[in-house]
């Protein structure tokens, strides 16, 4: 049976909404339209991130401006496909993550879903997270099974980058029991923060890494940023804004006196090292006689080619292209995943994989706020 979702994912670079239309038919799905709709403003949302005073009222506040932002973003896209709430079966909205801990149990995203139901007249799926981790999960990536369903290849050894705020992997080794995946670690937060900070009047993040491309690589601070634990915990691991932020970086900074954009030069290079670091070995690639295997890249950073260059020679096993190749354009593949999950919840479907989340069992994720 054919149903159409929408998919409503704001993450954690806060760079805009992507609001994503799919049309479900088995397994079969395909994007029928996608927009991205700007934040008014999202620097309540970046200082939510933060512990500080008065944090409930504020958070009230936000919750209610996450939902009406995904309300005009889920009517804007309606109207650009010429279609009406009746048309679509449900929303799957992720929310706007504003703290994630898992080392103490809980994740929490902002988005107030029966308010975002209430203005949109169709159903809406969210708060995915909280059902893997009541069961010891992660709660975090739920990516890597809609990965699985929609890009893995049997036989093939392939791994889906997202590069958003955080970089998580989704490794396919071409059985469906064999999959698992992770956040790496940084991809963009750090270099969006510490960009706004010295380049105030240039927008909110490095657009194409050219900033960064600018400066020079600073090995002895690479090499200190690479010694955060974090890069060689073991797996199933999550991580957030929260663990990486620009107090640490000043912290590990502290005295230096480095130029700015030689640090923004060597963030890039903390992304790509951290990445090459953790993705699977590779030595039967290596030969010339042998298929490399394949990295499928999402999310904004699939745009900065520098940062992409970078990782390709870290990477001389691996061929490196765009999901866009396997038939779904990088901006648009996480607001997929979540109309996609909202299918499983309606189907009674599991949406996650213990073996990435580290949760004790495959579970529905969801909660449903009805329309009407």
């Amino acid at each position: 049976m054919t149903e159409r979702y929408i998919g409503l994912m704001s993450g954690t670079s806060m760079d805009g909404i992507d609001a994503v239309l799919v049309m479900i038919d088995g397994d079969e799905l395909r994007v029928e339209a996608a927009i991205s709709h700007p934040w008014p403003t999202a620097r309540e949302l970046h200082e939510l991130c933060t512990p500080s005073d008065n944090e409930i009222d504020r958070m009230g506040v936000a919750d209610n401006l996450v939902a009406r932002e995904f309300a005009a973003a889920t009517h804007a896209l309606l109207a650009k496909a010429g279609l009406t709430p009746k048309d679509i079966r449900a929303i799957g909205s992720h929310g706007q993550t504003i703290r994630h801990r898992p080392q103490l149990g809980f994740t929490l995203q902002i988005g107030n879903a029966a308010l975002l139901a209430a203005l949109t007249g169709i159903d809406v799926i969210a708060d995915f997270r909280t059902m893997d981790m009541a069961l010891g999960g992660q709660g975090a990536p739920l990516v890597p099974a809609f990965h699985q369903a929609l890009f893995a290849k049997p036989g093939a050894l392939r791994v889906v980058l997202n590069l958003g705020g955080i970089a998580n992997i989704s490794v396919l080794p071409g059985n469906a029991g064999g999959v698992y995946g992770f956040d790496t670690g940084p991809a963009n937060t750090l270099l969006d923060g510490w960009y706004r900070r010295h380049q105030p009047h240039g927008g909110s993040y490095d657009a194409g890494g050219k900033w960064a491309a600018s400066g020079q690589l600073i090995p002895p601070l690479l090499a200190k940023l690479l010694a955060h634990p974090y890069f060689t915990a073991p797996a199933p691991k999550s991580t957030g804004r929260e663990m990486f932020t620009l107090a640490w970086l000043d912290g590990e900074l502290a005295g230096s006196g480095y130029a700015p954009m030689d640090v923004q030069r060597t963030l890039q290079a903390l992304t790509c090292h951290s990445i090459a670091r953790q993705l699977p070995d590779r030595p039967d690639a290596v030969g010339a006689s042998q298929p490399k295997a394949e990295l499928f890249v999402c999310g904004g950073g699939a745009h900065n080619a520098p940062l992409l260059k970078e990782l390709a020679s870290l990477l001389p096993a691996w061929r490196i292209a765009s999901t866009a190749e396997l038939g779904l354009a990088p901006d648009w593949v996480e607001g997929a995943a979540f109309a996609w999950l909202a299918m499983c919840f309606i189907h009674r479907k599991p949406g996650n994989l213990p073996a990435v989340t580290g949760a004790s069992r495959p579970a529905v994720l969801g909660a449903l706020y009805p329309a009407g």
